[in-house]
């Protein structure tokens, strides 16, 4: 038996090492989210907590090893351990007393000792820790069974995401160098070869270890790079010398900085190509890299949406502007329901995750369940409607070939056949506001229709504060309108996009409806799809992109163009 799927009991307490990664929640291994989905308990180092805690389990108890973040909170216990029970209070693991880093060796053997799973996160490779070693000795020292899940190493991760490649086909010399504890000796080495050397250090300190590099014999022209939060959407690479590098910072307005502290990767060599980084920089030269861009749908709405527009760089901030409720009078619905049952219709078609979601809800309450769909077609509007269908059990029989509309669901529809559809009747569960387009095109096509209302719309509660400033104060870089009505819910409940901010619309209707509203239209999808209109932003971001290195000016976001943003990103990179 895997020991990352050993029962939780009293003999069975174990510690699984993970490393996280450099900070990409994609770079996580199959075996890392194993782990994680079966933790008892899950100890992580702050800066990874968010990228770890998504793929645990319901009620896992979680501690963020940040002291700073630490607040008491609970005198509960882990059963049969007399150790305090770990919290968590807005999203900020606790525990009474507030641990700090080198209580967490504490805590993960007293969760183990007490039969518990437990998994300790730490950034990057766990081989590579300052703390790991010995809480693994510790286990050892106990009798405590444990396991290293190994991750992608900071060292290695951020190069890659920089498009510096650490070897050549010459296969140089790689030498690894943590600036923190190198000593003379290891820099007069490194210095005197002329292989690669990766260094990890701190922004404040580059210019300290390239001093370190040339007094150690390398060249003052040595090209290096240099890479802040690496693998993530708010990276951002500087290509200089061992010579100019304090300049170029300086220059860039990084240094001095409250934040000179974070850590950067650097890469320095003559065959480190850094000189090709303008080709091989595939991650920072996405079309929306670190855009912020609103997406004014809930976040099980928005999933391939916000996918796709991460596949291109962006940062999704999902906004519901519609909230979901029953219909006014329930008892055409559960009428259709029934009528599902007994065989009253040939076809049913949903065009919404949230009208499966109605039918679903209608199901359990009838304690019925996907078997009787059994002999009915079934139709979906689109994929992600098809995926909600999917994971209730029915396997859609009709989704549209071409566009993901209720017209494109017309395109394909058989029309009305007496001879091979013994029932001319469809069931439609759809939302009280929608067209009539599905309902006239399906008559047309010789159907007749029960259209009944299986859910409501209603506008949403006003998103947070802060997501209201930002919104008008020009913090997002773009917002995707998929209809009027999100236009109309959005502005009412936020206020007005800030001009700095890209529009992009769905279609000529919400086009209009935008622009009534006092905003400027800026992109349009060539087709009424959300994946397209998704997809025209991101080429719209490339145009932008092009344009700014054509004429020689820096590549910047929407966001960093409103008053305040360029003195404020200064203090912030």
């Amino acid at each position: 038996m895997s020991p990352t799927t050993l029962p939780a009991g009293q003999d069975h307490g174990h510690v699984t090492f993970l490393g996280a990664g450099p900070g990409d929640p994609g770079l996580l291994t199959l075996r890392a989210v194993e782990a994680l989905a079966n933790a008892d308990v899950l100890v992580a180092e702050h800066e990874v907590l968010d990228v770890v805690r998504a793929h645990a389990r319901s009620g896992v108890a979680v501690l963020d090893t940040d002291a700073d973040s630490a607040a008491a909170s609970s005198a509960d216990t882990f059963p049969g351990t007399g150790t305090p029970q770990l919290a968590v209070v807005d999203g900020a693991s606790t525990t009474a007393g507030a641990p700090a880093v080198r209580d967490a060796a504490h805590l993960v053997m007293q969760a183990a000792r007490g039969g518990k799973r437990v998994v300790r996160a730490v950034s990057g490779d766990p081989g590579l820790d300052t703390y790991a070693a010995e809480e693994m000795l510790a286990c050892a020292a106990e009798g405590v069974p444990f396991e290293v899940v190994p991750g992608v190493a900071a060292a290695v991760g951020v190069p890659a995401y920089a498009g510096v490649p650490l070897r050549d086909a010459q296969g140089a010399d790689v030498r690894f160098v943590d600036a923190r504890t190198a000593s003379d000796r290891c820099w007069t080495e490194v210095g005197a070869s002329d292989g690669t050397v990766v260094v990890s250090t701190t922004l404040d300190s580059v210019a300290a270890a390239a001093g370190e590099l040339v007094a150690g014999g390398r060249k003052p022209d040595t090209p290096l790079t240099v890479t802040v939060a690496g693998t993530t959407t708010r990276q951002r690479t500087w290509t200089a010398t061992l010579g100019t590098i304090a300049q170029t910072l300086k220059q860039a307005k990084v240094l001095p900085s409250p934040e000179g502290g974070r850590p950067v990767i650097a890469v320095v060599g003559e065959r480190s190509a850094a000189a090709q980084r303008d080709q091989l920089s595939w991650f920072e030269s996405k079309p929306l890299f670190g855009w912020k861009v609103l997406v004014p749908r809930t976040k099980e709405q928005a999933a391939s949406l916000s996918d796709q527009l991460r596949s291109y760089g962006a940062v999704p901030h999902e906004v519901p502007t519609i909230a979901v409720e029953p219909p006014r009078t329930p008892q055409q619905m559960e009428r259709a329901v029934k009528g599902l049952v007994t065989g009253r219709y040939e076809w049913i078609a949903f065009t919404s995750v949230n009208a499966v979601k109605a039918v679903r809800e209608k199901f359990e309450e009838y304690g019925l369940d996907a078997r009787a769909f059994a002999g009915i077609k079934v139709a979906a509007v689109g994929e992600q409607t098809a995926r909600a269908l999917v994971a209730f059990g029915v396997k859609p029989d009709l989704v549209p070939s071409g566009e993901q509309s209720a017209a494109g669901l017309l395109e394909d529809w058989p029309p009305y056949d007496p001879v091979f559809d013994p029932i001319d009747r469809v069931f439609l569960p759809r939302a009280d506001i929608a067209t009539e387009t599905l309902v006239a095109g399906l008559i047309e096509l010789g159907w007749e229709v029960d259209d009944v209302t299986a859910y409501r719309t209603v506008r949403a509660s006003p998103p947070p504060a802060e997501t209201r400033e930002a919104i008008k104060g020009g913090g997002f870089d773009a917002v995707l309108f998929t209809s009027s009505s999100t236009v109309r819910n959005l502005v009412g409940i936020a206020g007005k996009p800030h001009n700095v901010t890209v529009i992009a619309c769905i279609g000529p209707a919400t086009a209009k409806t935008a622009e009534e509203h006092g905003l400027r239209v800026d992109v349009m999808a060539p087709e009424p799809a959300v994946h397209k209109l998704a997809e025209a932003l991101a080429d719209f971001g490339s145009r932008r992109r092009a344009a700014a290195v054509e004429a020689g000016d820096p590549v910047t976001r929407p966001s960093e163009r409103r008053p305040g943003a360029r003195r404020r990103r200064s203090t912030s990179t």
